[in-house]
């Protein structure tokens, strides 16, 4: 009689990453940007899907128009009156990508991000199993991409670059040609670090590049 096979972990069953990453964000005390004079306020998506039947999480290169052009970014927008950052994020992910989730997809959030370009931006983290076809907005987003949960985890994947004033830049390196900063490289760390790996990380100080301020 050979002997059962081991359940697949969660880097590579989204059912299993669904579990894990709602039990390590429910332990997590996330961080909230309080308001002030000017500060305006955004929500996210770090979406877990499958690709190809590999649990990853969906990213996008913003329209070569309009605020962020050509950058980046994870589906999500502003808050309009009323709106919650979550109620937002889901908003915004349905109108930038055609993916529609509720309450009961959201696993937990993790720390608002005090963006240089003068945003308070929540990450909020969502699994969706059956997330149906895509339709990106072509007015808001250039391509769609998907970066695994392992390769989010792999040790070279973040890359911290020496800047002049004695600190450092973090790159997350995705692909050879792929590289992702601050503010979405920063919450992409966030989400490996915490929801990954279990381990407790902060990025308020992350440092951004300049052109990532408009």
């Amino acid at each position: 009689m050979t002997d059962p096979l081991p359940a697949p972990g969660p880097l590579d069953d989204l059912t299993a990453f669904h579990r894990l990453a709602a039990e390590r964000l429910a332990g997590f005390e996330h961080t909230t940007v309080p308001d002030a004079p000017g500060l305006r306020r955004a929500g996210v998506v770090l979406c877990a899907v499958e690709d190809g039947g590999v649990p990853s999480v969906i990213l996008i290169k913003r329209a070569y128009r309009g605020r962020n052009a050509g950058q980046w970014g994870l589906p999500g927008g502003r808050l309009e009156d009323g709106e919650t950052a979550e109620e937002a994020a889901l908003r915004e992910m349905h109108e930038e990508i055609g993916l529609a989730a509720g309450p009961g997809d959201v696993v937990g959030r993790l720390d608002d991000f005090p963006a240089a370009s003068g945003f308070a931006i929540t990450p909020i983290v969502v699994v969706l199993e059956n997330p149906g076809p895509l339709a990106p907005n072509p007015d808001e987003v250039h391509s769609v991409h998907y970066t695994s949960l392992r390769k989010l985890t792999d040790d070279d994947t973040p890359r911290w670059v020496p800047l002049p004033d004695g600190g450092s830049l973090l790159q997350m390196w995705l692909a050879p040609d792929w590289r992702v900063h601050a503010p979405t490289g920063a919450m992409l760390w966030q989400f490996r670090e915490v929801v990954l790996l279990g381990r407790q990380a902060r990025v308020a100080d992350f440092a951004q590049p300049d052109w990532t301020r408009n």
